[in-house]
């Protein structure tokens, strides 16, 4: 336990960022992965992890070096003819994206709680993120989200709980299975879009700023520059965060893979019928590790 908290204690802004790329609507698309293509889609979360780990430091560099977000170095570098589309689409896509969430995660617990009507559960879900975004501290809020990054274990514990052949699952893993069909191409797609995505750029150098800001560097200037200690427990976190995300990630599709497309249960479009399709599978305990994970505030 010394180990693990001594440990916890150094993951930050990297370790969050990793976890929220484990977002409802990404659970969703990894579940499909599995689920339609068993697993030949497995692979690209190995290939993922090093292109996640190069861009999000460079994003935590800019953060830490300039004592600037991105957006903020974006508006000097950039002219308004690029800035506004440029804005204009990450909103569009941003809003989309909440909404995806906001529904799933609504749907998960009413999973739990089947009793409970749909639509004012998204509307309590939304308040509540938009509660703790305005009224909480960023300190209180940035500890509440690093330990409910924990509830993606569930995820791990739901493979290890159906998995029955280990070396088959990490054959596929190094194997790059290539199918030349519309479907399976539009899924890798969706798979490294929804990996690899947008929001993650902005919020770690967000995130790096706001750190300093807890730290009482107010002004652009206190905040300029990086000690090469500080550069080094950055790089760490952002290791963590992205191995700890892409391990997620595969321990979600080996288990759409290990139950659902083993069942020949390949049409799911979310990951709340993903888990409502595990409960005959694999049991109650299943279900409700998988449920769980969903409802993560990340």
């Amino acid at each position: 336990m010394k180990i693990f908290r001594k440990l916890f204690k150094k993951l930050g802004p990297g370790f969050v960022t990793g976890s929220s790329d484990d977002d409802p609507s990404g659970i969703a698309t990894y579940s499909v992965a599995g689920a339609q293509f068993n697993l030949k889609l497995l692979w690209p979360t190995l290939f993922t992890l090093p292109l996640m780990v190069a861009i999000q430091e460079m994003c935590a560099r800019v953060g830490m070096v300039s004592g600037q977000g991105l957006a903020r170095i974006f508006q000097k570098v950039f002219s308004k003819k690029i800035i506004f589309p440029a804005v204009f689409l990450l909103a569009i896509a941003n809003i989309f994206n909440i909404g995806a969430d906001l529904s799933m995660m609504a749907d998960s617990v009413k999973l739990l709680v089947p009793a409970l009507p749909a639509w004012p559960l998204i509307i309590l879900v939304a308040a509540v993120s938009i509660f703790f975004e305005i009224f909480i501290s960023y300190k209180v809020f940035f500890r509440l989200l690093k330990w409910l990054c924990l509830s993606l274990l569930a995820y791990w514990l739901t493979a290890i709980l159906v998995v029955s052949d280990w070396s088959q699952v990490i054959g596929n893993l190094f194997v790059i299975h290539w199918v030349w069909s519309k479907d399976y191409l539009l899924m890798l797609v969706a798979f490294l879009g929804t990996t690899i995505s947008p929001y993650l750029f902005f919020w770690q150098s967000s995130e790096e700023i706001e750190e300093e800001i807890d730290k009482g560097r107010g002004t652009v200037k206190q905040r300029k520059g990086a000690t090469k200690n500080e550069l080094s427990a950055m790089r760490f976190d952002v290791w963590i965060g992205m191995l700890f995300s892409n391990l997620t990630t595969f321990f979600i599709v080996v288990t759409a893979a290990s139950t659902l497309n083993k069942y020949g249960i390949t049409k799911i479009e979310t990951a709340a019928q993903a888990a409502s399709a595990l409960r005959p599978l694999a049991g109650d305990l299943t279900y409700f590790l998988f449920t769980l994970g969903i409802t993560n505030f990340n």
